[in-house]
């Protein structure tokens, strides 16, 4: 009996579909791309393509580079039709793994200098993201022009995302710098922001 398909796999007959590749190709390619909405550590990409190939959603062949043997994987009409169905099939809730945030929402069990710290690499990492992102927009020519209409969708999010962060994380920092310490917050009116950010996330759903 197959394992049950994860979100992984149907990612890599995504990929696959654009067209072939090697297993070094498809990690690869995933830290490139896929890595801004659905990271996954490098080496537990590597079975996965084996995985597809036994259940006939993929080829692999073996081919000489040089000196050194490699496989490449290519998607099958049977592979092309299950990536079609689980696309007409609602995504589920969506997941956000973030560590700085861990951090913060457990700083006061450290210093206030820690919690400034973890801020201060968050805004780091927002704006080396945007660099990137920057970077990976302008870029010419497309490394797949046929498909610049969906980097162009899914770019904006990621841009919208870090700007986010960006700026919450120069909020922060400001606010912070307000506190005594990371277990007191001195007269800094945190009832305030929540009630503002009641009104605001109501206002935001209409």
């Amino acid at each position: 009996m197959a394992a049950k398909r994860t979100t992984t796999s149907y990612a890599l007959l995504g990929l696959l579909s654009v067209q072939p590749w090697t297993t070094y190709e498809l990690a690869k390619q995933v830290q490139r791309s896929l890595n801004w909405f659905w990271p996954r550590a490098e080496r537990k990409l590597y079975d996965e393509p084996k995985r597809l190939a036994e259940e006939g959603l993929a080829t692999a062949m073996k081919e000489q580079q040089g000196k050194r043997p490699r496989t490449v994987y290519e998607i099958t009409d049977k592979g092309r039709d299950a990536l079609r169905d689980w696309l007409g099939a609602p995504p589920a809730p969506r997941a956000l793994e973030f560590e700085g945030m861990v951090k913060v929402f457990f700083a006061d069990g450290g210093s206030l200098d820690q919690l400034v710290e973890t801020l201060n690499a968050i805004e780091a990492e927002a704006v080396e993201r945007l660099a990137d992102l920057a970077e990976m927009a302008a870029a010419r020519p497309l490394t797949f022009p046929e498909r610049g209409h969906i980097s162009a969708l899914s770019m904006q999010l990621h841009l919208a995302q870090e700007q986010a962060i960006l700026r919450w994380a120069r909020w922060a920092k400001d606010e912070v710098a307000q506190w005594e310490s990371a277990r007191d917050p001195g007269e800094w009116d945190w009832n305030a922001v929540l009630v503002d950010l009641a009104k605001s996330a109501a206002r935001a759903q209409t």
